[in-house]
């Protein structure tokens, strides 16, 4: 995965300082009120932070960005942030994107999920990160007359890493146990919509027939396993007949994911190609997206 810390060059001292992560965060929702299973003994650990980038996550969470009531389109994003499964990248992939979409009424939650390769990590992506996921996708379901969302559209957003994990909830998932004396488990962890922002791995994904719709970007100059490789799977896509939108601009490489302040480009002006597509797939009303 690219080196995803973002720098503010100081030009007058030459000083390089780290991004920071924004004064006013939401109180972070743990996805498990006792600890993630097997990391129970570890919730307690102090996330690191350097600059905006997150480490040492053993009790999982969720940053709630709801629009005010009465301004809420029903929509739902979850967000999972880069960062090569050994970092979080909060700050361009994560919170800045979500007062982006719930400005614009829609729902958004960045997750923080346990990191299989950081340095000394017990954790592995299939059975850590994963389930992480796919509470995260529950837990929003459950909450969803609580948050003024609709739980028939729940959708997951991920960059790079992030991308991967979004794009396993989309092949493999189920429609929670109803006997659970936690209501959170009784709630299905399929993703009604999937995005997919220049995601590693994608050699191993798969598409079957009746997966949710997805949404693709990329940079044309990316690495060719994710620029070609998105253009392979937007084909697997089509030809297993579920809706799909592939964008790779021309003039962008890996890691451009959202910023307020950024240049105005084709690429940085994505956000505003998903919320077309998710009008266009009527999972939107375009009424309702103009900035509150």
């Amino acid at each position: 995965m690219k080196f995803c810390l973002s720098f503010v060059s100081v030009v007058l001292t030459g000083i390089t300082a780290l991004a920071e992560l924004p004064n006013d965060l939401p109180p972070a929702i743990p996805l498990w009120s006792s600890g993630a299973p097997g990391s129970e003994a570890r919730a307690g650990e102090a996330e690191v932070f350097t600059g905006d980038n997150c480490g040492n996550v053993h009790h999982p969470s969720i940053a709630p960005y709801i629009p005010k009531r009465g301004k809420s389109t029903g929509t739902v994003v979850i967000i999972c942030p880069g960062g090569g499964h050994s970092k979080l990248c909060l700050g361009h992939e994560g919170y800045a994107l979500a007062e982006w979409f719930r400005d614009r009424g829609i729902a958004a939650f960045v997750l923080k999920y346990r990191l299989a390769r950081e340095k000394g990590s017990p954790y592995t992506i299939q059975d850590h990160a994963m389930a992480d996921t796919r509470r995260a996708l529950r837990l929003v379901r459950s909450r969803a007359a609580e948050w003024h969302i609709k739980p028939d559209r729940v959708g997951i957003l991920g960059f790079s890493a992030g991308g991967e994990l979004a794009a396993y909830a989309a092949m493999k998932h189920d429609p929670g146990q109803p006997a659970s004396q936690d209501v959170i488990e009784q709630q299905s962890c399929r993703p009604d919509f999937d995005a997919l922002i220049y995601p590693g791995s994608s050699a191993s994904f798969t598409v079957e027939p009746g997966m949710p719709p997805v949404f693709i970007a990329a940079g044309y100059s990316d690495r060719p396993d994710i620029a070609e490789g998105m253009a392979r799977l937007y084909l697997k896509y089509k030809a297993a007949r579920v809706p799909a939108e592939l964008h790779l601009f021309a003039n962008a490489g890996h890691g451009f994911g959202y910023r307020h302040d950024a240049k105005l480009s084709a690429a940085t002006r994505w956000p505003e190609r998903f919320t077309e597509w998710l009008i266009d797939s009527g999972l939107l009303k375009a009424a309702d997206t103009t900035e509150q």
